[in-house]
């Protein structure tokens, strides 16, 4: 009888966690998979790294990966990106109802949500608000206390930009992406960026993990 086929394939270094990655049909380049079995070394892995379709090389640890540990955190694995948002929303549309081209649509959303940083001397970043919109407003009541706890245990982060980028895109490989199903239905699909207050948090906490590590004079791969 055979084996039933698997939908990952293993990547595996002898005495270490091996790597599932789900990655069949979809580029995966010999860095990223270099760096998974890095992270695979750790003593504290538990059972096995996991490795998505969108996985690509990052800074510290894989975009796209599931590092489970026991009794250890790993703040590059969760890095600047702690505070991205990823969503895809199913609109009443189909492809009928849009029109031919949809360079209106884009201006509109372009105009209604702060996209990029463009800072210039004296004036605002208009990748962030001026005037938060009332909606934001709203939902940063719901945050705002959590968020004033930490700020009283990590001051740091009471001059990050946080309420002004919230809602807003941000910068490199985030986007507002409308698009179509196999039935041919609208969605509206998310990847929003952590902003300052996300890059803030994860760069401090790797700093302090990196002094804890020379504290008890462990050496981490850098790959």
């Amino acid at each position: 009888m055979s084996t039933p086929a698997t939908p990952y394939e293993v990547l595996h270094e002898a005495g270490h966690a091996p790597v599932k990655a789900w990655t069949k049909g979809v580029p995966f380049d010999d860095n990223s998979k270099k760096q998974l079995l890095n992270i695979a070394q750790m003593p504290f892995i538990h059972q096995w790294v996991a490795a998505m379709p969108d996985v690509h090389l990052g800074k510290g640890a894989t975009i796209g990966s599931v590092i489970p540990t026991v009794g250890a955190i790993i703040p590059a694995a969760v890095g600047v990106d702690l505070g991205c948002g990823m969503m895809a929303a199913k609109t009443t549309l189909t492809a009928a109802d849009l029109p031919d081209s949809l360079e209106a649509m884009r201006s509109k959303i372009e105009k209604v949500v702060p996209h990029g940083r463009v800072a210039t001397r004296g004036k605002r970043d208009t990748g962030s608000w001026g005037d938060p919109p009332d909606d934001v407003l709203d939902k940063w009541l719901a945050l705002s206390a959590g968020f004033q706890r930490l700020c009283e245990k990590h001051p740091f982060l009471k001059n990050t930009n946080n309420l002004k980028h919230l809602g807003t895109l941000g910068t490199g490989n985030h986007f507002i992406e409308v698009c179509l199903d196999e039935t041919q239905t609208v969605w509206v699909m998310l990847h929003s960026g952590s902003r300052g207050v996300g890059n803030a948090i994860g760069t401090h906490f790797i700093e302090q993990a990196k002094k804890d590590m020379e504290r008890y004079f462990i050496n981490l791969s850098s790959g």
